[in-house]
């Protein structure tokens, strides 16, 4: 056998040599010089001139001046009630001071992140990560991790961190950066106490003064009517209460009416609020409500059914049950009602808005009927848009759950370009579609509960957002436990398992997988029950591996080895004969990784697999320097490096290029060692991560 495999190596040898791959490799082998990350700049453009707030200006810009001699970054709190524009000032300033940070501007929103009052801060800190240029892969587990990353990244830096709707210092603390020369502008609606930093500043943000509103309206409105009826002006000005987003509604409805005189529009709102006994704000929301057209008030009532802070068209056409066209029709009035704002990826609603939205659905639709009549329509069209991702994504896989509607065209469905498109439309609607899961539960709609859940699971393996993922199984597990839906409760706690054991809960993810193969033990004898049962104790051997058990994940693997024998599952027996080997090199038996290795790598070229003929081929070369084939080693290790740098995975690239090391210091060659582990760090720092002990500079 020993000498089967010796021949059937330097046959693969041969060839790589023959194709001159080899020379290729040389040229490469050092490292290209880093390149520079672009300039993060993660503001909305500017859609509006900014007026006023001359001296909550001028105190910020004291307060940047007199920094330079403080130990930590500057600290801005903007305080205030919302809808006072602590946003709007905060990405003002931001502009306004970016180039005195040249290292550039990142801004997260807290409130997206927030589940039940908390924010999962690890995933804040993600964000951040990835404005700096740290891709996914490079992305720490875990929340320690995850700081020392940001604080590696920002260190020495001068850039402008933006802090949306905070509620609690310690919420801010981990998101502040480590360089003395960076500064916070943290918008919060009450003085945040336990903000421990000796450079904090507190600006109150209070409403604008009546001359102040005057001037942003008549910035919004370009309207002869301004300058003959100053009266009116100031009248509905101080009926908006210096609030910006009340100003805005009002400048908008203002315009729409241009053939009536101010004052009789102010009349108007006037003669509501005394009937009605509402504030004039309200009185203006409910004028530009008032002058929608149906389509337009529906849309507008539903909008707050949405789990996600952005909305595109395609999503108000789901909302609607219309067409896109009909749909966007409906936004692009909303948007001339200064009821929507435009972004770049979007439109957003303010929290006040959604909050008057709401009170208008709930006059409109007492019973609530339409509002889960659009959940559900919104529900499922999440459900075929994702699992239509996922298909492009990630190929044709073991899923539990049909495609609604089948893989057929139907109106309002999102266009994937390609894979990478799928992949981004996924990661841009993350927010949503955990939302949808939740919303589907709520709403008895188990089915589409759990199956949401699979699509996510391709997400999260590129984007491991921890406390969005966990919750969203654990949803995912009570779902198809209400469903009785037995596969669905086999893969939903396999899914919920590897979150869980990634975050080192390990005893949780045990317990969920015994209840996995308890469960297994009732399925059918189909094929696709079975490859079902077979992955149940690929997990539980994954998670024995996790914990460092490799003796008892080899007879787990074996078991599901097995199973893919009976059934005729060529890849799934590739997979298991893969995880085998890796288990035998990790317990230190490298013959036995080797002869296991060797078949996997045979198996994964004969089924045309790239990318497991990569990750086999590392692994043979791995377990053959372990044996002291290390002739033979080198040229599949290089031949991996080659695949890895062709497929731009700097992960695998590190992992090679320390490999490449050891077989250099095996052979004596100290400085082809280091000249490896010096182009490994230099990869390791240039992607974000964390270079692992060992790893020169």
């Amino acid at each position: 056998m020993a000498e089967e495999t010796r021949n059937s190596l330097n046959g693969q040898a041969e060839v790589v040599v023959q194709a001159g791959r080899i020379g290729e490799l040389h040229q490469h082998l050092h490292g290209a010089a880093p390149s520079h990350q672009p300039v993060p700049f993660q503001l909305p453009p500017v859609l509006s001139r900014f007026e006023n707030r001359h001296t909550e200006q001028e105190r910020i810009t004291r307060a940047v001046d007199a920094h330079a001699d403080h130990a930590g970054p500057l600290v801005v709190a903007l305080t205030g009630i919302g809808g006072i524009g602590k946003t709007t000032l905060g990405f003002h300033m931001a502009r306004r001071l970016s180039d005195r940070f040249p290292d550039g501007v990142l801004y997260v929103d807290l409130d997206d992140l927030r589940r039940d009052g908390a924010v999962a801060v690890a995933d804040a800190v993600g964000e951040l990560l990835s404005g700096l240029g740290v891709v996914p892969d490079w992305l720490e587990r875990s929340f320690a991790g995850r700081s020392k990353q940001y604080w590696t990244r920002t260190r020495d830096k001068r850039l402008i961190v933006v802090i949306d709707n905070a509620r609690y210092g310690s919420e801010v603390v981990p998101l502040l950066p480590a360089s003395a020369g960076s500064m916070a502008i943290v918008a919060s609606q009450g003085s945040l106490y336990d903000l421990d930093s000796m450079s904090a500043v507190e600006v109150a943000v209070n409403p604008l003064s009546a001359d102040d509103a005057v001037r942003l309206l008549r910035n919004i409105v370009d309207d002869t009517r301004f300058a003959a009826e100053p009266d009116a002006v100031s009248e509905l000005a101080r009926g908006c209460a210096g609030l910006p987003a009340a100003l805005q509604v009002a400048g908008h409805w203002v315009r729409r009416y241009r053939r009536r005189s101010l004052s009789r529009l102010v009349a108007e709102l006037t003669g509501e609020l005394r009937e009605k006994g509402i504030p004039m704000v309200e009185a203006v929301w409910d004028a530009a409500y008032a002058g929608l057209g149906r389509q337009g008030q529906s849309l507008y009532r539903l909008l707050p059914q949405h789990p996600a802070p952005v909305v595109t068209a395609a999503v108000a056409a789901a909302l609607l049950g219309c067409g896109p066209r009909e749909a966007a029709d409906a936004m692009e009035e909303l948007e001339s009602a200064g009821l929507l704002e435009g972004r770049s990826e979007g439109f957003r609603m303010h929290g006040l808005l959604r909050g008057h939205a709401e009170r208008c659905a709930r006059k409109a639709d007492p019973e609530g009927a339409d509002r889960a009549a659009a959940r559900r329509r919104l529900v499922r069209w999440y459900r075929r848009q994702a699992g239509r991702a996922d298909l492009l994504a990630a190929g044709p896989r073991m899923t539990v759950a049909e495609l609604p509607g089948g893989t057929g065209p139907e109106r309002g469905d999102v266009e994937f370009a390609d894979k990478a498109g799928a992949l981004r439309w996924l990661q841009s609607e993350r927010l949503a579609l955990y939302g949808c899961v939740r919303l589907a539960f709520d709403a008895g709609c188990y089915e589409d509960a759990w199956a949401l859940c699979e699509p996510l699971w391709t997400h999260f393996l590129d984007h491991p957002h921890y406390a969005d993922v966990t919750e969203a199984f654990r949803t995912g597990v009570a779902a198809a436990d209400r469903a009785e839906y037995l596969p669905a409760m086999v893969r939903m706690r396999c899914q919920l398992a590897r979150p869980l054991w990634e975050q080192e809960r390990y005893d949780e993810a045990e317990e969920y997988l015994r209840q996995a193969l308890g469960a297994s033990r009732s399925l059918g004898g189909s094929k696709k029950e079975q490859k079902l049962k077979a992955s149940t104790m690929e997990f539980h051997g994954l998670l024995k591996s996790a914990r460092g058990d490799w003796a008892a994940a080899a007879a787990d693997f074996e078991v599901a080895r097995a199973i893919h024998v009976r059934i005729d599952n060529a890849y799934g027996v590739l997979l298991q004969t893969y995880l085998l080997g890796r288990a035998a090199l990790a317990r230190g038996d490298a013959e036995q990784a080797v002869r296991l290795l060797d078949e996997a790598h045979r198996m994964a070229r004969e089924q045309q697999r790239e990318r497991m003929t990569a990750r086999t081929g590392f692994e043979l070369g791995r377990a053959l320097r372990r044996i002291g084939r290390a002739a033979e080693a080198e040229d599949l290790v290089r031949a991996a490096l080659m695949g890895a740098r062709e497929r731009g995975s700097e992960t695998d690239e590190v992992r090679v290029l320390g490999e490449l090391a050891a077989l250099a210091d095996e052979r004596g060659d100290a400085g082809e060692a280091e000249r490896h582990r010096t182009a490994a760090r230099r990869l390791t720092v240039r992607a974000g991560g964390l270079p692992e002990d060992g790893q020169s500079s």
